[in-house]
Formats: structure tokens, C-alpha cells, sequence
């Protein structure tokens, strides 16, 4: 799906950006916000949380659950990923070495799917979940769109 397909307010909301929405209460999804925030020295990426308005209105337009999160969003060039498609995208708008592992994208989709469902289903359970969502300090609200943390 692209952006371009969202509600009118939801589109404008994006801005034409590059978006990770994450669960901010999975330990794992929280993780590897932190691993992009770390690489993305181009700033590339900006960040909500599905817990968020922004996040919770993003899931819903995409007809996803608004509670058991079992994929991240990631926006690329207006195209919204999700699963496995979602680290794929984000991985390509990194610096090598991490780019090449963009080349997940070309598996077969039964054996992204065989990979990444049960990994989301069984996220809380193998790696912990926290009590409340992430807290971003002033420097990190920058890279929040306004609604999204």
C-alpha cells in the first residue's frame, strides 16, 4: 500500500517522510528502533510508536490489530512495509554492511511469513515487554513525528 492510498489527514500527517512505527512496550521492536536510531546517520528515518495516535491511526487504516502488534510499519517513498518487507525497507535506506541484508526482501513470501509470524506472535514471551511505552528525551522527540511518541 502506499501513503498516497491513507485518509487525506492520515497522508498529510506523514509528510512525505520515512516512518518506523514499533511497539514501544516490545523489548525486541524497541530494539531495533534503537539499532536504526544508531545507523541512521543520515536521519533518513523518523519514529512513532504503535501505541501512539499517530501509530494507532496508521494500524487502523491498514485494517491491523490496534493492540497485539504482530508487524512494525516501516514508510519508504511513500510505500508502507510490513513483516519481514518492513526490515528489508529499512535495512536498504542504511549504509553497507547492513544494507545487504535488504536481500531478505527476495525470499519466497511463505518463508518470510514462516520466519517472521511466529517470532511476533512470541516477541513478549522471548524477550520481555515493558511496563510502559518508551519515553523520548527532548533530542530524540525531533526524530517523533507530532502524535507518534
Amino acid at each position: 500500500m502506499r501513503t498516497a492510498d491513507l485518509p487525506e489527514p492520515l497522508a498529510s500527517a506523514l509528510m512525505g517522510r520515512n516512518l518506523i512505527v514499533f511497539d514501544g512496550e516490545c523489548v525486541f521492536c524497541s530494539s531495533f528502533f534503537r539499532f536504526m536510531l544508531a545507523r541512521d546517520r543520515a536521519a533518513r528515518f523518523h519514529y512513532a510508536t504503535a501505541q501512539s495516535p499517530l501509530g494507532q491511526a496508521l494500524y487502523a487504516a491498514l485494517n491491523l490489530p490496534l493492540v497485539a502488534f504482530e508487524t512494525n510499519l516501516v514508510i519508504t517513498n511513500g510505500v508502507i512495509y510490513q513483516r519481514l518487507d518492513a526490515f528489508a525497507a529499512a535495512m536498504a535506506e542504511l549504509p553497507l554492511p547492513w544494507r545487504a541484508l535488504a536481500a531478505v526482501r527476495y525470499l519466497p513470501g511463505w518463508l518470510k511469513d514462516g520466519l517472521y509470524k511466529p517470532l511476533a506472535r512470541n516477541r513478549y514471551r522471548i524477550f520481555g515487554r515493558y511496563e510502559t511505552c518508551l519515553i523520548p528525551d527532548a533530542a530524540l522527540r525531533a526524530r517523533f513525528l507530532p502524535g507518534g511518541g
